[in-house]
Order: structure tokens, then sequence, then C-alpha cells
């Protein structure tokens, strides 16, 4: 085990995630925890912005039906290993690389998720795993690393200013040519970063609330409460009590058609549009309530 705090010798708690810059670390970036800093964290706002206008290009591609930039938009996601975050063979070099994700993601959209998009119901990049086959918390981050390249690359020269240590005692920051997402023209860049080098290779850092074990918005939590609760509610029975008798979600869940999977995801939020509900805006609303900074969680005003 080498996290940075032992490499570097930095004593004391730290603002970043202190990751082994050895190895892959079983951690991922989660796009709505870095969406719920944003007020207290100019980092966030950055990140933010980043992934709001490359999303909007990709859905706009999409209502537009241009398949060239779309595609070219879905499939710049090189392995970001600089944050030591996930894991490779369950993240783009698992899949056959960012080409293959990029045009399954492209596929989704335009054959699962278009009506939704049109309607405006489907619109934040945090939404893909909940529909689409494949996408969950490895290669959400992959994506979200590469997207908001320059914010974290910001925060890292914010740390190496704050802690001596990154460029003291035999250690170094070099300039690396990398990929990012540019939000003023709405592109794929390759930037010059100054980055730490750890273990023989560059080092971004990401600030401890951002990334999580598992995704705030994932499939199964939006099967088990929003997808399965709509369930409960076209098949529940009024009583002369005036509540409602409801089959225990156990049981639904054996109920064909209603078992878990991205396709249920997709079918259930369908009905219940149709009905005038929507579950995605009601799921983000559950997920925001419940969510608190981790313990200790250093904001950066």
């Amino acid at each position: 085990m080498a996290p940075i705090t032992s490499a570097y010798g930095i004593t004391g708690p730290v603002p970043f995630l202190d990751v082994d810059v050895t190895v892959d670390n079983k951690w991922f970036l989660d796009p709505r925890a870095i969406r719920l800093h944003q007020r207290a964290d100019p980092f966030a706002v950055k990140a933010n912005e980043c992934t709001e206008t490359f999303f909007e290009e990709v859905l706009d591609c999409v209502t537009r039906g241009d398949v060239r930039r779309g595609l070219w938009l879905l499939q710049q996601f090189p392995e970001p290993w600089e944050t030591r975050l996930g894991l490779a063979k369950s993240g783009f070099s698992g899949h056959g690389g960012a080409s293959e994700v990029g045009s399954w993601i492209w596929r989704s959209l335009n054959e699962d998720l278009k009506a939704f998009i049109v309607l405006g119901l489907f619109k934040e990049i945090e939404e893909l795993p909940l529909f689409i086959e494949g996408i969950d918390k490895d290669i959400t981050s992959d994506i979200t690393t590469r997207i908001i390249f320059d914010a974290l690359a910001e925060f890292t020269s914010y740390m190496v200013d704050q802690y001596p240590e990154f460029t003291s005692g035999g250690h170094r920051v070099e300039t690396f040519g990398c990929q990012a997402w540019d939000p003023s023209t709405r592109g794929w860049v390759v930037k010059a970063f100054e980055l730490p080098v750890a273990a023989g290779k560059p080092l971004l850092l990401v600030p401890r609330g951002w990334a999580r074990q598992n995704l705030l918005m994932s499939a199964s939590r939006y099967y088990e409460t929003k997808v399965l609760g709509y369930a409960q509610l076209e098949r529940s029975v009024p009583l002369s009590t005036g509540k409602l008798l409801k089959i225990p979600k156990d049981r639904l869940k054996t109920v064909p058609g209603l078992g878990r999977g991205r396709v249920t995801n997709l079918d259930v939020t369908r009905r219940a549009h149709e009905n005038n509900n929507d579950l995605i805006a009601e799921f983000k609303q559950f997920v925001d309530m419940k969510w608190t900074p981790p313990d200790g969680d250093q904001r950066i005003a």
C-alpha cells in the first residue's frame, strides 16, 4: 500500500482522496455527488459546467440526428488512469475500448431513450447508468473523469500549492499533454497540464467528496425505490379504511416484466410518464434528500 499521504510524507487529514498511487483503487467518480457539491466548491462549479455542456452537445446531436458528431463526442475516452480510480478490467479497457463503449451509448440514446430526450425527461449524464446496460460505476467514473479533467487538474494544482511535499524531497511536477473537454468551445482538446509524478506516472488528485464506492444514482437503487414503488401503486387496492393494500416489493420482483434490470427501468418509467409521473425527477429528488457530505468532508471556499 502506498497512499498519497505516505508516498509524499503528508500528515493530517487532507481534502483529496488518499488513494494508493501504485494500483487501481475501488473508488469511482460520481457525477451526482459532484453536482451536489456545487454551491460550496468552485472546482465543482467548473466540473459541472463541463459535464453539462458535454451532455447538452450529445443530446443535441441525438435530436438533430447528427450521427458523426455524436459518435465523435462519445468515443473520445482513453482510459483515465491518472486518478488511480476504478478497475481497468471493468472500465473501458475491459469492454473493448472507448470506441465500442461510445457506440453502444449512442445506440441506446437513439433507440431506447430518444423519446425521453425529446420530452426533456432525460437530460443529465448521471442518468446514463439507470437505463443503459453495461454503464455502471466504472464506466461512469471513466467518462466523468475525462470530461472534468480540467477541473481536476485545477484542483490538483491548488493542492500542490497548499502542500509543498508534492515538490520537495525529490518529488517533482511535470508537464503532460492530456485530453480534456473545453466547455467554451464545446469540444475535445489536448492541453498541457502540470501534474505531480507518483510511481513514475502523472497523478491527478480527486476531491474527497466527489468519489464513492457506489453511485448515488445507480440502476439498482432506482429500481428498488422508484420503479418498484410505482409498480406497487399500479397494483394497489384501496381498502375501506382509505389506505392502499400494496403487494410487497419482494413479490413484485417475481412478476413477469418487473424483474431487476434496465429493461424494467425503461418500461416502468415510460408507463409512469404516460400517467404524468416523472420517476427520474422523483428519483433525483430522493437521492438529493438522502445525501449528506462524507464525514470530515473539507470544502474549499
